[in-house]
């Protein structure tokens, strides 16, 4: 029977894909004379219909460690709340990198993240990882996507991540309105202090070499006034801080504000917005901001399930 053309095509990933060749394709739509070639130039209005897959994905024990150490979580059986995006990541890449896909990634902006952990994930599972681009839609800067990625264990949905972006231009007057918003928290005394090889340090566990994140210079081509950290590293982060406190099946959502910038200092918040009775049943609200101005970078928020 015929595949119908809405119907999207699943493609297996075999291996561990790397990202350092996606990201030196990235950059060729960025090249004056090579961006407007064949197979490089970047247009349309859709995205591919297309689902990556990765099967019997291994977790490496050593890699949780060194992932949990950059973010400040414990080492435990289980892998962090946010580790399963460093198995997504190279399909998130992939899918970008794509000769069909619209947008160079490469200056795209990650706008909100949620994640929802349905169980702990054990270090020893093998895991099935999907990821799709979806839902382009209009924006008031812009255009905006969502890569939806979920996560198997034996036939289990065990995680899922839905990760927006936002490719800058001009607004438009049918963006719909935000459907999620996050309460301010105000700093709970918690300041962390951020060296300049944040970037570099997070992008040897992540895969994720986005030259913003690494030095001035490279940010600087960028329109920033030096290296910037990490979104998913500023909401493990803050989950780290939170950590012992949340149920094990649990949402997390955030938006991302104010690029945090290298070297520097950021101030972290939470509060309990409800409960169901002690400690690892409630859900909070908490931030990450600007200790000088109190301007957010991160505003987020979990929900039990």
């Amino acid at each position: 029977m015929a595949r119908s053309m809405d119907e999207p095509t699943t493609r297996v990933i075999e291996g561990e894909p790397s990202s350092l060749p996606m990201y030196l394709k990235a950059a060729l739509p960025l090249i004056p004379g090579v961006s407007s070639l064949p197979g490089i130039k970047k247009s349309g209005s859709t995205l591919p219909q297309l689902i990556l897959t990765r099967h019997d994905v291994p977790i490496d024990r050593k890699h949780v460690a060194a992932y949990a150490e950059v973010c400040g979580f414990g080492v435990k059986d289980t892998v962090p709340l946010t580790y399963p995006h460093m198995l997504a990541f190279p399909l998130h890449m992939a899918l970008m990198t794509a000769g069909d896909f619209p947008f160079p990634a490469i200056g795209m902006v990650h706008i909100e993240n949620s994640i929802t952990q349905h169980r702990p994930v054990s270090a020893s599972e093998k895991l099935q990882v999907t990821a799709r681009a979806q839902h382009l839609r209009a924006h008031a800067k812009g255009r905006a996507f969502d890569i939806a990625t979920q996560v198997h264990s034996s036939g289990e949905l065990v995680w899922e991540e839905t990760s927006t972006f936002l490719r800058r231009g001009r607004s438009s007057e049918d963006a719909a309105e935000a459907d999620k918003s996050f309460e301010d928290v105000a700093p709970s005394g918690i300041e962390w202090k951020l060296a300049g090889d944040l970037g570099r340090r997070y992008a040897t566990v992540s895969g994720d070499h986005n030259p913003i994140h690494l030095y001035g210079l490279t940010a600087k081509a960028f329109g920033f006034p030096r290296q910037i950290a990490h979104g998913m590293w500023s909401k493990a982060r803050c989950l780290a801080a939170l950590e012992g406190r949340l149920l094990d099946t649990v949402t997390v959502d955030v938006a991302f504000k104010k690029p945090v910038l290298l070297p520097g200092k950021v101030a972290f918040g939470s509060k309990v917005i409800s409960t169901g009775g002690g400690i690892g049943n409630q859900d909070y609200a908490f931030s990450l901001t600007d200790p000088r101005t109190g301007a957010p970078h991160l505003l987020g928020r979990t929900t039990g399930l």
